[in-house]
């Protein structure tokens, strides 16, 4: 249990609301701050019975909840880092109807709640280099009860995944040359080499200065030395059994979110105990 952040450890950590308000003043405000009305530097004091604190010298409050998806909400800081504490933990996903039963919080708050947690696991923007596997995949909006009209309104994701380390993935308009190659040159450092099947709109990668070599998936081939797809397949295995058999449903329009989520386990799989903290540093952005 070494690598993980269990249980017992987060309510060491965090056994109330004030614990959870210091350290997210902590992480937004260092742990000492010039004051903005006065300059003079201090470690500021908790105001009793309100989310705020006061510059030593001249009373000026801050308020570390302002501008984060904790802001205005009734419900309890604490509650908010377990539902992150959860997210973190869990290896295919965890439902709002989850979260309900174990906080008491309504389906309604638990399901924002959870949109707000994906909103913090979004990547970062940063390109992927070296060797790089990309793909196109097909999402059903409701995989439980997939039929011929669901399969037509099918949505496109794209996704690509480095070898040994991050993963990225997009919910796109089609799979078409001009949407997902702009995609790949947008977040593929160049001169990357990117390995895919033998979608012939990935053959004018080698254009934009990358590697290129594919596999004959229309052949029955999978594997050919280093060209292969299986680790962005794997992704969306993943992806698709945790959306099936946790979420059921998911809307084209929260796709997003979605896939954020599992591309953010994936690229920190090396890291489960860190996750909680890669995920609450984020509030602080």
């Amino acid at each position: 249990m070494k690598d993980k952040f269990t249980l017992t450890q987060f309510k060491v950590r965090f056994p109330d609301d004030a614990a959870c308000l210091e350290e997210l003043k902590r992480r937004v405000f260092g742990d000492e701050l010039a004051c903005p009305k006065c300059t003079k530097t201090n470690k500021f004091y908790r105001v009793t019975g309100r989310s705020a604190y006061a510059c030593s010298f001249c009373g000026h409050h801050i308020y570390p909840l302002k501008n984060t998806p904790f802001d205005h909400s009734s419900t309890s800081l604490w509650t908010w880092y377990y539902a992150i504490f959860l997210m973190a933990q869990t290896r295919s996903g965890i439902s709002a109807k989850t979260l309900e039963r174990m906080t008491g919080v309504t389906y309604k708050t638990a399901w924002r709640m959870f949109h707000q947690i994906r909103k913090l696991m979004a990547e970062d923007g940063v390109p992927l280099v070296g060797d790089v596997e990309v793909d196109e995949a097909y999402f059903h909006p409701n995989p439980q009860r997939r039929s011929t009209a669901q399969a037509h309104n099918s949505q496109v994701v794209l996704g690509a995944v480095e070898r040994g380390g991050r993963a990225k993935a997009w919910h796109v308009k089609s799979s078409g040359s001009r949407v997902i190659i702009p995609m790949v040159v947008s977040n593929v450092a160049a001169p990357s080499n990117i390995f895919t099947d033998d979608y012939r709109a990935y053959n004018i990668l080698p254009v934009f200065n990358y590697g290129h070599a594919s596999i004959k998936h229309s052949e029955g081939k999978y594997v050919n030395g280093k060209t292969h797809t299986q680790n962005v397949e794997n992704l969306w295995s993943h992806a698709k059994l945790g959306i099936r058999g946790v979420y059921r449903h998911v809307s084209p329009k929260y796709l997003q979110t979605y896939l954020d989520e599992y591309t953010f386990r994936y690229s920190n799989r090396k890291y489960p105990k860190q996750m909680f903290d890669l995920i609450l540093s984020q509030v602080a952005k």
